[in-house]
């Protein structure tokens, strides 16, 4: 009898995709407060799955959720479902309806009315309802967020980002501060939107997956700022900006004891860290990264020029900026920062390639010209930019805006004669009640030269 051969395809089964929790720690663990009541693991993960049963069917969820709990709730709703949650450099609503109709089946989330309403709103419920079940996992491999550029040098590019690469990028940023850390959990208040990626690493993404609690409020003004550092049970560790942290040694409140102040977005002057260490009695530490690549350096900028990359980040020096090779990069990224390496592996910015200019043959860089516009007395906010038309003779020259209460342009130009090359003084200055500058305090190109243009 003749051996019978079966000839049909093999059945393959799919694999399984690796499950990642959304949430660490145990279920008492604290991973919220605000309001006199802190919120625990299991509390948050009852109320993340009412919230995800009422969702939308959809594939995308922009989050403009106000309240930072609610951001949290909203964004592990929206994971918990497969959905990807946009995050727009902007709430204004032209943004938000140009991240809607680029990606397909997508609504928008807010905790709040919105005025004007944007298209496909869903509206987290005032109450949040409670629903128990299986602790929160999702596919590690699977695109969690895409964040976009904040559009200060162009238009906002997209970048997506896996669960996966946010836990491994979440464990170097816990390095970066361990020797904050003063208790199991440490409390965190942040002045930084969620939605800007340093404000979703640092006030999201550690209460998520590191033992960090969150503030639910986003405080603003010096006075917000420091009521909710007072609600912290703990030492807290305050997550800002250069534009807040200015903000808050000029208005000269006091502050609790906090257990450090991190800084991002924007250059922090050496002579503000001084004096917020001084202030404040804790350390400043200043953190480098992007949109595109998250959290890459650190350093304490009171006392070092030089950045310390974050565990497994290499930079590989480039002609036009830099390449970097991390841990929870898929490929390397390009950078239009340039850098000095260090013999003992850490580096110094040497500004960027798009900041530099050539004219008349002669270099110079809007950084260093910034500077020097702000270190004339009187000025207390500027940006120098180049602008986008050429001249008759075909250069590109240079403009700038100055907040300097009682001086006019033509003091300000006086004071920058012995600073800078003819060449390099700005052909146009306006003197402006207020920089454009955005909730992360960057300046996006178009609303400067709108204010240029006037």
């Amino acid at each position: 009898m003749s051996a019978v051969i079966d000839l049909s395809p093999p059945v393959v089964t799919p694999a399984r995709p690796a499950l990642a929790p959304l949430v660490y720690g145990d279920g008492a663990r604290m991973i919220a407060f605000g309001g006199g009541h802190a919120v625990s693991r299991a509390q948050f993960e009852a109320e993340v799955r009412a919230v995800a049963a009422g969702l939308p069917d959809a594939r995308h969820a922009v989050n403009l959720c106000d309240d930072r709990y609610r951001f949290l709730v909203a964004f592990c709703a929206a994971a918990s479902r497969d959905q990807i949650t946009l995050l727009p450099p902007s709430r204004a609503t032209a943004v938000v309806g140009d991240t809607l109709a680029q990606h397909a089946a997508s609504y928008c989330l807010a905790d709040t009315a919105l005025d004007p309403e944007p298209p496909a709103l869903h509206r987290l419920p005032a109450w949040l309802p409670a629903l128990d079940g299986a602790a929160l996992a999702i596919d590690d491999a699977a695109c969690a967020a895409i964040g976009f550029t904040s559009g200060s040098t162009g238009q906002p590019k997209p970048n997506p980002k896996t669960w996966a690469g946010f836990r491994t990028s979440t464990a170097q940023n816990l390095a970066a501060l361990a020797d904050l850390l003063r208790a199991p959990v440490t409390p965190l208040v942040a002045t930084v939107p969620p939605q800007h990626m340093y404000g979703m690493e640092m006030s999201v993404l550690l209460p998520l997956l590191a033992p960090f609690a969150v503030h639910t409020a986003r405080p603003f003004f010096p006075d917000d700022v420091a009521r909710a550092l007072c609600d912290a049970p703990t030492p807290p560790l305050l997550v800002t900006t250069p534009v807040h942290l200015r903000a808050l040694v000029t208005a000269g409140v006091a502050l609790p004891p906090l257990a450090g102040i991190v800084s991002a977005t924007a250059p922090l002057p050496v002579e503000l860290a001084i004096e917020a260490e001084a202030r404040f009695g804790c350390e400043v530490r200043e953190l480098f990264g992007s949109t595109e690549t998250c959290v890459i350096a650190r350093r304490r900028t009171a006392v070092e020029t030089a950045w310390t990359p974050l565990p497994g980040v290499l930079l590989a020096p480039q002609p036009d900026g830099t390449a970097v090779h991390a841990p929870h990069l898929r490929e390397p990224i390009a950078l239009a920062d340039l850098i000095e390496l260090l013999p003992d592996g850490r580096f110094e910015l040497r500004g960027r390639h798009a900041d530099l200019l050539e004219i008349a043959g002669k270099r110079a860089s809007l950084g260093d010209l910034t500077r020097k516009l702000l270190a004339v007395p009187g000025v207390i906010d500027a940006v120098v930019v180049q602008l986008d038309a050429a001249d008759g003779a075909g250069v590109r020259r240079i403009a700038a805006l100055a907040v300097a209460p009682g001086l006019v342009p033509e003091a300000i130009l006086h004071a920058l004669r012995a600073q800078i090359d003819p060449v390099f003084l700005p052909r146009r200055l306006r003197c402006v009640d207020a920089l454009p500058r955005n909730e992360t305090g960057k300046l996006p190109r178009h609303a400067v030269l709108a204010l240029l243009g006037r």
